[in-house]
This record gives structure tokens, C-alpha cells and sequence, in this order.
């Protein structure tokens, strides 16, 4: 099998466009041409929509989140995990699990349930309410692989994701489908394709966490803001050591602002006024943005997703049609004290992401907005004794008006070590450790398409997914998760 490196292909695929695009004309301006390729990727410039990234770092346990509850599973879980500090080792009773039983209007084959953590009381009502799904099993991978093929010698045949259960490799595969190093994410090359159907290019990508290459385009960049709202260059405000004057503030930002003769010192200054200008603008429009929803205090995951709220209130006033957001929460690598924090994190995301909801409710765009979460990787199912060790596969949960929700996606993977040979086994590599039965590139093909994305444009964001669904032999990894109407 020949395997291309995403960044490359993405690459090629925006190459070709652009030289398809100059037969047409060679003297159309290349802004022109930007615009008919985002014409190309089938984008509805006539409404709005938004990806957010809820992004877990550190791995997030995936048992103890989205836990199994049924009698015989719930079993089975409790003794594998019954080495630990609680009553029930690392496990959690069943009796506390009964809040939060998620009850899909389809139930699981098998007889299969499962309960969402004690403090997620939130976003089991979002399941339960047609709000939220979740995603069982999913994480990187390069092909369909068996337990067989990833003890296998032969990695030509059987690739594998670069660097498995390597926290900042595993974090980049995520979100740009390389490891660490990676300077394209597939949420750029979403930017890529959108940044045509935006009034402002420069709010197209936007990460309310810090720098994240899940929003690194080709050609979009993502802006940063801060869960006040857009960042200031602060001497343009505040004056430099103390000193500050109307007059100053406007002759410092001539210094850094006008064209310089030097190459370097001019982009640098280009830079800086493109920062201002943005600034100004985007303070401007979040001005008019009021929310009466309730956002947890004391949540810093809940902050970021409020300025994402508000800058969503702020689209029209920006003129933007598309744009994808990060945020993310850390703390979730718990080999240590994972009874005692574990709880205080997922009550968090749940508490966070269903204000969330609700002021996207507000704003009358809850069907417009997809949110999603992702993380470096699950853990095992066995405990270390105070807690779980790096693994693959995990569970994750899509929220959102145009998400089918009260439903679970993936496979439910059995609940079992992966150590013997018998069938149960199979989707596990040891210490339960699962095998993911549905990959990122699957995952993102299906919010991809949500967005707007055309099918023909997937294969230059998602390299990976032509080895997966019926095209490639096979169906059980279909391409298209159904995860939208």
C-alpha cells in the first residue's frame, strides 16, 4: 500500500485546483481564484455553520466516562478494574450509575448499555434529549487493523500511526494526522476550503486555547483570542512602562504599523497591523453580542467555549459564513488519583458543553453549530493500581440541533484485557487496550461533509480515508458515519 503524507497531499490536491482553475485564465488575479475554489468545495454561502473542537489533553479515560452498565458487561468491568482506592477499586457502581443511563431511541445490540460518569448528569440529558451522541471507540488509524496485524513484523502491509501512546505524536495525529512536527491540521484545510464563503478570512480559524495545529491551513491561519475576547497588542492601549497619551499611542503605532524598506522589519510591521485591525474589528462586533445564558463559573473550559458563544452572536457583524473553533481542558492524564479528579474534570466538559448548547440555542444557531471531542488517546481498562496507563481507541460525544442524537455510532467494544486468543480479545492489544473500530479520518470525513465539504475535496484533507468503506473492501468502516440527516 502507498501511503502519502497528509500535509503533501493536501498540498498536491491544492495545487491541482489552482492549476485547473489558471486554465481558465491566466490572468485571473489568484484572490479570484481562491474564491472559485471555495465554489468548488460546495459551500452554502447563504447560511452558517461551525465546527468546535472540544480537545482533552492528557487522554481521557474513556471506561470511566461513557461507562458499560449493563449487568453482564458492568461485571466484568468491575473486576478488571477492582484494584484501586474506591469501594470498587477504579470502577464505579453500578447503583451510582443509574442517574446517567443514556437510553438511545435505538437500543445497542447484545443488550449493550452504558452510563454516562455520575457528574455528567448534563450531558446525559443532552443524549437523552436528542442533543448529543456518542461515538464509541474511535482513534487514529492509517487502515482497517486487526489485533493479528498490529503484532505483525510487516508494517508495510500493516501500517500503524506514527508513535502509539505518545502523548504530543498522538495530540498531532489527532489533529493534523502526523506526529508531533506537524504543521497542517485538518481543521486549517476545512479553513482552506471556507475561507471564501467569509466576509473576514482572518475569523475563520479561531482557537480560544493557545496555538493548535488542528487549525493550521495551507493557507488559512488561525487567530487566537482570549476568553476576555480579542487580544490586544497593549502598548497601543496602555502606553509603554506606565506612560500613556492619546498622541503617543497614535505615533507608537505608526512605528509598528507603517511599511518599512528592511523585508523582515515589514512583515513584522504587516503583522502587527493586521493584529490591530483585527483586534478593532472583532472588539467591535463581540460589542453588540449579549448572552443571558449561564456559564459555570470556576471552569476554565466553560470561559473558552463562552467567547466561542459570542463570537458565533458576532458572525454576521464579521460576515462570516464557516468557521471552526478549538477549545480544550488538560489534567485527563491520570496514571495517579484517578477516583479523586477524574469526577471534577468530566463535570466540567459536561457542565461546559451543555451551557454550550444552550447558548447556541440563544443565538438560534444550535442546529448550525456541530461540537465534538477529541483527545491524545483512551487509556487501559485495567488499573495501575491508582489509576490507568496510555492506550488507543476511546469514546468521544458530538453535540449539536443537527446532530442525530439519542444514539450511539461505532462499534461497543467488548469488555475484556486482550490477552487470550478468544473472540472477545480481538479488538484489544492487552490491558484493554482497545484496537479503535473507527478511525479520526471517519470521524472527520463525516463532520467534514456536515460543514459542507464535497466528497471529491475530502481526499486532499483526509489522505487516509480512501483505505476505509465499501470502496476499499470494506463496508463495516463506512466512510460516512449518519451521524447527520
Amino acid at each position: 500500500m502507498h501511503l502519502i503524507d497528509p500535509r503533501q497531499q493536501a498540498r498536491r490536491a491544492f495545487l491541482k485546483r489552482a492549476g485547473h482553475l489558471a486554465l481558465a485564465g491566466v490572468a485571473t488575479p489568484f484572490g479570484l481564484n481562491l474564491a472559485a475554489i471555495g465554489d468548488a468545495a460546495a459551500f452554502d454561502a447563504t447560511d452558517y455553520r461551525a465546527l468546535v473542537c472540544v480537545f482533552l489533553y492528557g487522554g481521557n479515560d474513556y471506561a470511566n466516562t461513557v461507562v458499560t452498565y449493563d449487568t453482564p458487561s458492568w461485571q466484568a468491568y468491575r473486576a478488571i478494574r477492582a484494584s484501586g482506592p474506591g469501594p470498587a477499586g477504579l470502577a464505579i457502581e453500578q447503583a451510582d450509575l443509574a442517574a446517567t443511563v443514556l437510553t438511545p431511541t435505538v437500543p445497542l445490540a447484545g443488550s449493550r448499555e452504558y452510563a454516562l460518569h455520575p457528574a455528567m448528569t448534563g450531558l446525559a440529558g443532552m443524549f437523552d434529549a436528542g442533543h448529543a451522541a456518542v461515538l464509541l471507540n474511535v482513534g487514529p488509524l492509517i487502515r482497517p487493523t486487526s489485533r493479528a496485524e498490529y503484532f505483525s513484523a510487516d508494517r508495510v502491509r500493516y501500517p500503524l500511526p506514527p508513535q502509539l501512546m505518545s502523548h504530543n505524536d498522538q495530540q498531532s495525529v489527532w489533529q493534523s494526522q502526523g506526529a508531533e512536527g506537524s504543521t497542517v491540521g485538518w481543521g486549517g484545510n476545512l479553513g482552506d476550503l471556507a475561507m471564501a464563503s467569509n466576509g473576514t478570512s482572518l475569523f475563520t480559524c479561531i482557537s480560544a486555547s493557545g496555538n493548535a495545529v488542528f487549525l493550521s491551513g495551507d493557507t488559512a491561519q488561525q487567530y487566537q483570542v482570549s476568553t476576555e475576547g480579542a487580544v490586544q497588542v497593549r502598548q497601543v492601549h496602555e502606553g509603554v512602562m506606565g506612560l500613556f497619551s492619546p498622541a503617543s499611542a497614535r505615533v507608537l503605532q505608526e512605528l509598528i504599523t507603517e511599511s518599512r524598506t528592511h523585508v523582515l522589519e515589514n512583515e513584522y510591521n504587516r503583522v502587527t497591523r493586521r493584529s490591530i485591525e483585527a483586534e478593532a474589528r472583532l472588539t467591535a462586533a463581540l460589542s453588540g453580542v449579549t448572552l443571558a445564558t449561564a456559564f459555570p463559573d470556576d471552569n476554565p473550559l466553560a470561559d473558552e467555549l463562552k467567547i466561542v458563544a459570542r463570537v458565533i452572536g458576532a458572525r454576521n457583524a464579521l460576515g462570516n459564513k464557516r468557521q471552526v473553533f478549538v477549545v480544550s481542558l488538560g489534567g485527563f492524564d491520570l496514571h495517579d488519583n484517578l477516583v479523586a479528579t477524574q469526577p471534577g474534570l468530566l463535570r466540567r466538559v459536561s457542565e461546559a458543553m451543555s451551557a454550550f448548547y444552550a447558548a447556541t440555542a440563544e443565538l438560534g444557531v444550535a442546529d448550525k453549530v456541530t461540537t465534538f471531542t477529541a483527545s491524545d488517546f483512551g487509556r487501559t481498562l485495567t488499573s495501575n493500581g491508582d489509576g490507568t496507563d496510555h492506550g488507543w481507541g476511546g469514546h468521544h460525544f458530538v453535540m449539536g440541533g443537527a446532530v442525530r442524537g439519542r444514539a450511539f455510532y461505532g462499534t461497543p467494544p467488548p469488555v475484556s484485557v486482550g490477552q487470550t486468543d478468544a473472540p472477545e480479545d480481538q479488538w484489544h492489544i492487552g490491558q484493554g487496550r482497545l484496537i479503535p473500530s473507527t478511525s479520526v479520518d471517519q470521524y472527520a470525513a463525516t463532520l467534514a461533509r456536515w460543514f459542507g465539504v464535497a466528497d471529491a475535496e475530502l481526499a486532499g484533507i483526509l489522505p487516509n480515508l480512501r483505505n476505509f468503506g465499501t470502496a476499499a473492501g470494506y463496508p463495516a468502516y463506512p466512510t460516512d458515519l449518519g451521524m447527520f440527516g
